[in-house]
């Protein structure tokens, strides 16, 4: 198992929801005894704000800035595009030991969705298809093996390249290059989810990409009802996946995309 990987996401338990406001809920506990009014106002303002993003009304808060770019570009036609060279699909994790499948892994639900989309936009286009994915959890097979199976057998679509090493989306950038570039292939369809889409970008434009975004499963889009302003654990778990997508913006920025 990486422990890269192990670092990055005991990290992101700390700074991600819903810990990082138990904590900060926390600490206001303990500072009401000597300091009462800052403890109630962090605590009371911790739960506050964790309430609020429970709702799908304030996971948009988060969401819709990162999405909204990308809702143009999501509808227009292959031919519109500027002649990309071969669609790109990132991994999105897994779920593992699959009763349904004799226990073997299977993508995740936000991963199947990209595949989906990929697999549409390859028959419409009939571009070669790349799929990009390790296993950082140290699985048997990798994401990017899994993925190759259910495009094959389930959608019918061919995978020209598989890269089975990457662990995170710079990785996925760089080794995607390493197989693209040497072909003389540049510019891309880009397949992730529309929250992930922007830094997913921005990294593979570094690695000299030319990105046309192929963006799939949007969570902040149609007019508000009533019931989003209801809490509910779905939205919690997306207000923690943009909030994700957030602190990697600022963490790419510093360590990948620096000068830029």
């Amino acid at each position: 198992m990486s422990l890269s990987w192990l670092l990055v996401n005991g990290l992101s338990a700390l700074l991600l929801l819903p810990l990082n406001l138990v904590l900060v809920a926390a600490l206001g506990l303990g500072l009401q005894r000597r300091w009462p009014r800052l403890g109630r106002s962090l605590t009371w303002g911790a739960l506050a704000v964790l309430l609020l993003l429970s709702t799908q009304a304030g996971a948009r808060l988060l969401l819709a800035p990162l999405e909204g770019p990308f809702v143009n570009e999501s509808k227009q036609s292959a031919a519109a595009a500027n002649a990309p060279q071969a669609i790109v699909v990132l991994g999105g994790g897994r779920l593992r030991q699959a009763p349904e499948m004799g226990g073997a892994d299977v993508p995740s639900l936000e991963a199947l969705s990209r595949l989906r989309h990929a697999a549409r936009l390859q028959r419409q286009t009939g571009l070669p298809l790349l799929v990009t994915g390790g296993r950082p959890d140290a699985a048997t097979m990798s994401e990017a093996q899994i993925m190759t199976q259910v495009l094959q057998q389930d959608f019918a679509v061919p995978v020209r390249w598989l890269e089975a090493e990457s662990n995170n989306t710079a990785e996925n950038a760089t080794f995607s290059a390493a197989i693209l570039h040497p072909l003389q292939i540049k510019r891309i369809w880009l397949v992730t989810d529309a929250v992930h889409m922007r830094r997913a970008q921005q990294v593979f434009r570094h690695h000299g990409f030319e990105v046309v975004a192929a963006p799939t499963t949007f969570m902040a889009q149609g007019p508000l009802r009533v019931i989003d302003f209801v809490p509910h654990a779905r939205e919690l778990a997306r207000s923690s996946y943009a909030l994700h997508e957030w602190v990697g913006l600022v963490w790419y920025r510093l360590r990948y995309l620096r000068g830029r």
